[in-house]
């Protein structure tokens, strides 16, 4: 992987990790995982880590523990992957898309209104696909713990409603650093713009993108709804969050360790998919309460625009994947 970020900060950072390790290592007899995202405390990832960290406490009889350093403290998703790799950090919240550069079949995530529905999205990350996508980041130093919902994506503009594909043409949208998420906005009509998650409310502010696109809560809980008054429902990605442990942290624990690290995760997964959708509606409706004009899109056109992406993917490596995962929706 092609390491961009600054030379300086990734020396602070590991100097950031070794100082806490040390610090951990005094509180004998008590396994301490560093886990680090760029998700506000209120957030319901946030609080599916502490429910996580909780079973994990009760499982091992408090022998195991996370240390959670939230709301970006320690990096970039990208940056945090990093430290992972080489060891000076345990584990991390990421969004499929950013595991793109390790394993690239996780770009299917990011592909337009692949999903039937939620039980289509949890009977391919449940079952043998899902499971092995976890996996297929170990020969890059990452592990895949277990999947959290991140909900479906929608669009949300500043100065321009949208309603329809045409609505967005020119329009200068946020995406996450993903080809696959660049590649979907461009056919659309927009002009897909990569932000770092930490500048998009300054950049939306100041007028350097039109909009952007993700999930209610994130939506809500970033506070753009206080610069972009336009939410289309339009749904087009529904993109897991995953958790991920260094192979070198995983490597370190026991075998009996990792079981408990295992079934802590799971019974997590299953606490969050609650919390977010209560998050969900609860954030959809704080937004409208504060002047935003949340819109239902008609999925059929959006459907129709993004039809080049899949035509232009007949004959590659992800179109088995692709058609697999279609399959499997329809045994539903």
């Amino acid at each position: 992987m092609t390491t961009t970020i600054n030379l300086g900060k990734i020396i602070y950072l590991c100097l950031f990790a070794y100082l806490i390790s040390g610090c951990s290592k005094q509180e004998s007899q008590v396994t301490s995982i560093r886990l680090a995202h760029g998700l506000d405390v209120q957030h319901p990832v946030h609080k599916s880590l502490e429910y996580m960290n909780d079973v994990l406490s009760r499982l091992s009889k408090g022998k195991m523990e996370l240390v959670i350093y939230p709301s970006g403290q320690l990096g970039s998703e990208r940056e945090i992957l990093e430290l992972l790799q080489i060891g000076t950090m345990g584990m991390t919240k990421v969004s499929a898309s950013s595991l793109e550069a390790f394993v690239p079949e996780m770009k299917v995530f990011s592909l337009p209104y692949l999903f039937n529905d939620q039980a289509h999205f949890w009977d391919t990350l449940n079952g043998s696909i899902g499971k092995k996508l976890l996996d297929a980041g170990i020969p890059y130093r990452v592990k895949g713990l277990g999947y959290f919902d991140a909900g479906s994506r929608s669009f949300y503009t500043t100065g321009q409603k949208v309603t329809q594909p045409d609505d967005l043409k020119g329009l200068k949208i946020r995406v996450m650093n993903s080809q696959t998420a660049v590649d979907m906005v461009n056919t659309i009509g927009a002009a897909a713009t990569p932000v770092s998650w930490g500048e998009l409310y300054t950049a939306l502010q100041q007028g350097i993108v039109e909009g952007a696109e993700n999930n209610p809560p994130s939506f809500y809980y970033s506070k753009h709804y206080e610069v972009s008054k336009y939410y289309l429902l339009d749904e087009h990605t529904s993109i897991p969050d995953v958790i991920v442990i260094g192979t070198h942290r995983w490597n370190s624990l026991s075998e009996p360790q990792q079981k408990i690290l295992t079934q802590a995760m799971e019974e997590a997964v299953i606490y969050q998919k609650q919390l977010w959708a209560e998050s969900t509606a609860m954030s959809l409706a704080k937004v409208e309460e504060a002047g935003v004009e949340v819109i239902k899109a008609d999925k059929s056109i959006f459907q129709q625009s993004v039809k080049p992406i899949y035509d232009e993917l007949k004959g590659s490596d992800l179109e088995a994947l692709i058609q697999q995962i279609k399959a499997l929706g329809e045994t539903q």
